[in-house]
């Protein structure tokens, strides 16, 4: 007997199924605001400060002009001396401090009408036991030139401000030469030549019998 095979349906083709790649939305980053520029203030122009009127370079040269004027030419030592007779006895320290009396002149000589020489004279005697212990003696000078000095102030101004202005160099002189001939050094103390002055003024009257009048 014939056997019927029974058919067997065919397999239908298994359906691959496919994956689609789910694509994630991109977050877009946020824009920041920009910054507002903020307006500086327009900066104000400089005020020009106000010049002082300035004097004209006449009136300047009239007024130096004007002005007195002294000024030393130059200086110089025109005698020195030191005597020391009785040295080395003199020199002992057993024995009793000298007296010491100090003598100041003044000479000066006009060379020109605005030029003059002063002298400035010191000198310094010590004794003791009315023996000689030592003499020294110093004329220091200067040559000056002067301008624009009313002439009633001429005479001061040469025995006054020359003398004050030669002292301190007449006096380092005199301490180096007392104390080079072995004698503590003699440190003389400023003169009034104002002083001074007005007493040469006043015996200059007395021998004229003129009156004298200081400014």
């Amino acid at each position: 007997m014939a056997t019927k095979k029974k058919a067997t349906p065919a397999k239908k083709p298994a359906k691959k199924t496919t994956t689609k790649a789910v694509k994630k939305p991109v977050k877009k980053a946020a824009k920041k605001p920009a910054p507002k520029a903020v307006k500086k203030p327009a900066a104000k122009p400089a005020e020009k400060p106000v010049e002082a009127p300035q004097p004209t370079q006449q009136g300047n040269g009239a007024e130096a002009e004007q002005q007195p004027m002294l000024r030393i030419l130059a200086q110089y030592t025109k005698d020195a001396s030191f005597e020391n007779p009785n040295a080395p006895d003199s020199l002992r320290q057993d024995q009793p401090t000298p007296a010491i009396s100090i003598n100041i002149e003044i000479g000066r000589q006009m060379l020109d009408e605005n030029t003059v020489e002063v002298v400035l004279m010191l000198g310094a005697k010590a004794e003791r036991d009315g023996k000689p212990v030592f003499l020294c003696e110093l004329e220091y000078a200067g040559l000056f030139a002067f301008g624009n000095v009313a002439e009633e102030h001429i005479q001061p101004m040469i025995l006054i401000e020359c003398p004050r202005l030669l002292f301190p160099f007449a006096r380092q002189i005199m301490a180096e030469m007392t104390q080079n001939g072995g004698y503590p050094p003699i440190l003389l103390e400023p003169p009034d030549f104002a002083a001074m002055f007005r007493d040469e003024m006043m015996r200059r009257a007395q021998e004229t019998g003129e009156s004298v009048t200081f400014n």
